[in-house]
């Protein structure tokens, strides 16, 4: 096995391992009686997307660049290899290892992508109607836009050109700039943020909706899923480089972990502090939240900030996203696990700073214009309102047809008994 595969594979464990954490995460702030059902939304997602991403998923988040200028390439073929059946045989004769290898690695990403939304539904959503959402909006959303941020062919050097619309977006703008999104600010964050926020929408407001019911029942498993998800974001990050064949063109793995490191760290510090200016106390929760805000910024900008900037870039998370998780309240719609105020609210955050901050390419780091932002700013909007107009149709579908909302007083008696015939902890 060659080290690239073999980091690869690695870092796909890792980034694997973070849906647990989320589970964890998410687990642990939702009620008592609703964690069984919250950690199994993750989980179903687990099951369900890796299995579409083998099959057809890679293949549609494959496009070579070919169709010509301003012909958008949108979706590859979900058929060209359905079930990996030709990248196996090849495997088989010792050949395409490292192809299989960024097989696994980028459906990890697709797994913790739909997952993420979940976090918007909890403590009223049911499981197989949220099963036929996740495949849905896997295939119709996530495969396309990853084929759009993510996918690249390379030249006999080894060079990557990225081959999908985003990638070609600053050439087809007349740009000496391409947009930058190392591992996912785009196509993770905001595309999962702004479908938690459809959802949301679709579903309505949980039964006595209000501040008091936010608290979250079990902390140190908050705590535990953000320390999780704190270590997988290190191959959720550092396996980009290789999965997106910029190893050594960008960025190095040194930044990258310094980066991963400072970001969050800095995030946790400006979640805290205004925690304590608004309420006098820093919370565990809080901490644990900064975290995860800082993490998400960072995706995009990990391989293309100094790390000072990453300091500064977690502080503004941190701080921007404690306060936007509030506007739930003011808007009226139940966002259960603050996904809009953490992943859509960072992600864009994360993707628009570099058009400030990005090394050599920043309107205040060496690009001297706002052309980085231009093709920042562009993907950010248009992934957002793409993946929020497909969830939202999807999920009033589903609602209107096999209903995605569990009835009052079934949420009043108990999710976890009711959807799955378990309890979180078993008092007798």
């Amino acid at each position: 096995m060659d080290l690239s595969s073999a980091w690869l594979l690695l870092t796909a464990a890792l980034v694997l391992f973070m849906t647990p954490g989320l589970a964890f995460f998410y687990g642990g702030l939702v009620k008592a009686s609703s964690v069984v059902s919250m950690m199994m939304l993750s989980f179903g997602a687990m099951g369900l997307v890796a299995v579409l991403w083998v099959l057809y998923g890679f293949n549609m988040a494959f496009v070579d660049g070919s169709s010509g200028d301003w012909i958008p390439e949108v979706v590859g073929n979900a058929f060209s290899d359905f079930g990996m059946a030709d990248a196996a045989q090849a495997a088989f004769a010792g050949e395409g290892e490292l192809t299989l290898a960024g097989v696994i690695f980028g459906g990890t990403f697709a797994i913790i992508t739909v997952a993420l939304i979940s976090g918007a539904i909890a403590d009223r959503a049911r499981f197989f109607p949220w099963m036929v959402f996740a495949g849905l909006f896997a295939t119709l959303v996530y495969f396309p836009v990853a084929a759009s941020v993510f996918s690249f062919v390379t030249d006999d050097a080894g060079v990557p050109t990225f081959t999908g619309w985003v990638g070609q977006l600053g050439g087809h703008l007349g740009l000496d700039v391409g947009t930058i999104d190392y591992a996912g600010g785009t196509a993770v964050h905001i595309n999962a943020g702004a479908a938690a926020l459809a959802l949301a929408i679709v579903l309505g407001k949980r039964v006595n909706f209000s501040r008091e019911l936010q608290k979250p029942h079990n902390v140190p498993l908050v705590l535990i899923g953000a320390a999780i998800l704190w270590f997988g974001w290190f191959g959720f990050n550092g396996g980009a480089a290789l999965a997106t064949g910029t190893a050594g063109t960008n960025g190095s793995a040194g930044l990258i972990f310094v980066n991963t490191l400072v970001a969050p760290a800095a995030a946790l510090l400006g979640w805290i502090l205004v925690e304590h200016f608004k309420n006098g106390k820093a919370t565990a929760v809080g901490a644990a939240s900064g975290i995860v805000a800082g993490l998400v910024a960072i995706t995009p900008a990990c391989a293309n900030l100094s790390p000072h900037w990453s300091i500064v870039l977690g502080l503004l998370a941190g701080g921007v996203c404690a306060i936007a998780i509030e506007f739930k309240y003011k808007l009226g719609f139940d966002d259960s696990l603050d996904v809009v105020g953490i992943h859509l609210v960072g992600g864009v955050i994360g993707t628009l700073y570099l058009g400030f901050f990005a090394i050599g390419t920043g309107l205040f780091t060496g690009g001297g214009n706002l052309d980085q932002f231009i093709v920042q700013l562009i993907p950010a909007a248009a992934v957002g309102a793409y993946s929020f107009v497909v969830a939202f149709i999807l999920g009033t579908i589903i609602d209107k047809t096999i209903g995605f909302r569990i009835q009052e007083d079934e949420e009043a008696a108990g999710i976890d008994s009711v959807l799955h015939g378990e309890t979180g902890y078993a008092l007798n």
